[in-house]
């Protein structure tokens, strides 16, 4: 039996909670005890009521639930006020991005947390199954944030994505996405659907190919180079940057320079600032203070963009967490890792070791290898 805590998420305007009630009651099915914070599930429009019926227990405290739970599962990395709530030995399942945080990583190397991170657990494919929907909601969110700013009201050039067909004759927006991985592609689902122009730049010709068939010749692939983005940048009326190296901080690719050569008016939306962010520019912001500028562009750098939709988000991302939670729990995290070589990828922290090596590239810290952890 496995006592797993689910505290409230405290970063700001974050309304996600870890685990849905369908999910306590797959936990507690298993002989599990589940702690949920009172409230926790308030902003995903769940009562606690609903986790009581699943098999939950209520805490009062943040403090309590951190105290009660030998698991720990949340959505988003813990934040300075939580640092103190970490202990020795205790298991953390959430949303790390440790290449753009030093200073949670040295607080978990110090508290000897094992912490296993949500974005680097990896398939043979390649693919991350657990940051794959956090990453559609992101996509899909970008156009829309971008669409908003790019009103005059709110400091943009006042274009109308879509433009105006018919007798009107206004040319359609220009957005440009830098990355066709996951998030990239739903921007592009989007900007579609809003009667935008778009065009998109990646490094892997099988993205772009499959961004062709997906959406039947409408979007623009380009083999994304220096060159390349300087032109499409220059050009674009909102930039999309949806570059993704797993683990590891996202690259700089828009810079400065770039900035101010832009249109008067434009906006950037980085859906990479969990990383690092993909602009020069880029520093992480909140939804209760989105956007700022640079040279006459808007900069939108919200770090848990997600957590504006987070009745969506909170069942897309119990839906993938659950049967690696599950295992954690049912398992112990290290014979659950000796099992699973695509959880095992998660390990970033264990007992006073970093187990990341692009983690540790990004802060000059030695890591452990994971075989020699697990």
């Amino acid at each position: 039996m496995t006592k797993i805590g689910v505290p409230k998420e405290i970063k700001n305007n974050e309304f996600r909670v870890a685990l849905t009630p369908s999910g306590v009651g797959e936990l507690t099915r298993h002989g599990h005890e589940v702690y949920i914070e009172t409230s926790a599930g308030a902003g995903s429009m769940i009562d606690d009521l609903d986790y009581v019926a699943a098999g939950a227990k209520i805490l009062d405290s943040a403090a309590d639930v951190w105290a009660a739970g030998d698991l720990i599962i949340k959505v988003k990395e813990p934040i300075e006020p939580e640092y103190e709530r970490m202990r020795e030995g205790q298991v953390l399942f959430t949303y790390l991005h440790l290449a753009a945080d030093k200073p949670l990583t040295e607080e978990l190397i110090k508290r000897k947390v094992t912490g296993i991170a949500y974005e680097t657990v990896q398939l043979p494919s390649g693919g991350l199954p657990l940051l794959y929907p956090m990453s559609e909601v992101a996509g899909c969110l970008a156009p829309q944030v971008g669409a908003y700013n790019l009103m005059k009201a709110f400091g943009g050039r006042g274009v109308l994505l879509g433009g105006v067909g018919g007798v009107g004759g206004v040319a359609r927006a220009k957005v440009v996405i830098i990355g066709a991985g996951v998030s990239g592609q739903n921007a592009a689902n989007i900007a579609l659907g809003m009667g935008a122009e778009v065009t998109m730049l990646d490094t892997d010709l099988g993205k772009l190919r499959m961004s062709f068939w997906r959406y039947d010749n409408r979007v623009q692939g380009l083999a994304s180079s220096t060159l390349a983005i300087a032109d499409q940048v220059q050009q674009a009326d909102l930039v999309i940057g949806a570059v993704l190296i797993p683990g590891a901080a996202a690259p700089k690719l828009v810079s400065n320079e770039l900035v101010a050569a832009m249109k008067p008016g434009s906006v950037l939306v980085d859906i990479a600032i969990d990383q690092g962010g993909c602009f020069e520019d880029s520093h992480p912001t909140t939804h209760a203070d989105p956007t700022y500028t640079v040279h006459n562009s808007t900069f939108y750098c919200v770090a848990n963009m997600p957590g504006a939709v987070p009745h969506t988000s909170t069942y897309a991302l119990t839906n993938a967490t659950m049967p690696y939670a599950v295992a954690l729990a049912n398992k112990g995290w290290e014979q659950a890792l000796q099992d699973d070589a695509s959880l095992a990828l998660g390990l970033n922290t264990h007992a006073g070791r970093l187990a990341n090596v692009q983690v540790g590239d990004a802060h000059g810290i030695p890591t452990a290898d994971l075989a020699d952890i697990l």
